[in-house]
């Protein structure tokens, strides 16, 4: 018999809804917010209402899209945290709900866990054990992963992102919200002019509060002296701005191979999609002889087909929740 699994996705501003049939994903529905680029950032409040809106057309969608009926499912996945309380609270609570009313039971997953369990979607997978870093717009780690679900976090951040560092200098140099996306695109036409400081963090964890505020001095003495330098510098800036986060991600997953003697490497995360780095892992790659992978870009941002091909290891293993499960927006690994 067959295991279908009714997979929800609501931890930010992004309502997705899956159907994964042993561990294969037949469909990946994802709902999309645009009311958050006019305030540079995601509005808790908004997005908790614009998921309460998409949930039920997106879980149709991925229905009938899977050409799955709701009585053939034998499980509902979700993601507990970590995120944002309000959108977590929505998506939580229709799986509650969803998973009563057919008697089904319910499985939470780990958002980080998710993201790396992400490379199991399709092929080529990694084989154990691995390194991921998981770099998105809240979180970056190095994590070891043993089996499917046994991960351990080696390496996480002090203080922001590296996504975080990406939006928030898009946001000094003008550009729209999610940032990301456009400084890659303008890296891509720019040089390495400028050098920021670089954080001193011992061991596999990470800093990007002080990258942060060296970008800021340094665009601030420059605007001073020429109010028009960050028009005619803006891809050098992003090109530069860019460098020194991968630089910086690269430095640390380097180390990380050396003291494990791991050459199995990996990268997660809405921050994998950035060229720029998927460009320096492979680079890398090549040069230290590791194997690495790198989702495929439906599979690096938000979605719920990585809270299904999560979900599917804990239906095997049995490991289920009950209806007294609460949405975690800080949650451990």
């Amino acid at each position: 018999m067959k295991a279908n699994i009714l997979a929800i996705e609501s931890s930010c501003d992004d309502t997705s809804a899956a159907v994964i049939q042993d561990g294969n994903v037949l469909s990946n529905v994802t709902a999309n917010q645009k009311v958050h680029e006019a305030y540079g950032g995601v509005v808790p409040e908004l997005a908790s209402r614009k998921h309460q809106i998409n949930i039920i057309p997106v879980v149709d969608a991925a229905l009938k899209k899977a050409n799955i009926e709701a009585s053939e499912l034998n499980a509902v996945a979700f993601t507990k945290g970590p995120g944002l309380l309000g959108s977590l609270l929505v998506g939580v609570g229709f799986a509650k709900s969803f998973a009563l009313g057919l008697g089904l039971p319910m499985i939470e997953v780990n958002h980080m866990h998710a993201h790396v369990l992400a490379h199991f979607a399709e092929d080529p997978k990694p084989a154990f054990p691995f390194l991921c870093l998981t770099v998105s717009g809240g979180h970056t780690q190095i994590v070891l992963v043993k089996d499917y679900l046994d991960l351990t976090v080696l390496g996480n951040s002090i203080d922001d992102a590296a996504g975080e560092a990406f939006d928030k200098t898009g946001k000094i140099i003008g550009l729209p919200y999610p940032a990301g996306p456009h400084i890659d695109k303008l890296a891509k036409e720019g040089e390495v002019k400028f050098s920021f400081s670089e954080p001193k963090v011992d061991g596999l964890d990470f800093s990007f509060s002080g990258l942060k505020t060296s970008i800021l001095y340094f665009l601030q003495k420059q605007v001073k002296e020429d109010p028009t330098f960050i028009d005619k510098e803006l891809a050098n800036i992003c090109a530069s701005v860019q460098q020194s986060i991968i630089t910086i991600l690269m430095n640390k997953l380097k180390k990380a191979s050396e003291m494990y003697g791991i050459t199995e490497i990996a990268i997660a995360g809405g921050v994998s999609a950035n060229s720029g780095l998927r460009t320096a892992l492979a680079k890398t790659a090549q040069e230290l002889g590791w194997n690495h992978y790198i989702p495929r870009f439906e599979y690096c941002t938000d979605n719920a087909a990585m809270i299904g091909v999560a979900s599917y290891y804990k239906y095997l293993a049995e490991i289920f929740c009950n209806q007294s499960v609460k949405a975690e927006a800080r949650m451990a690994f």
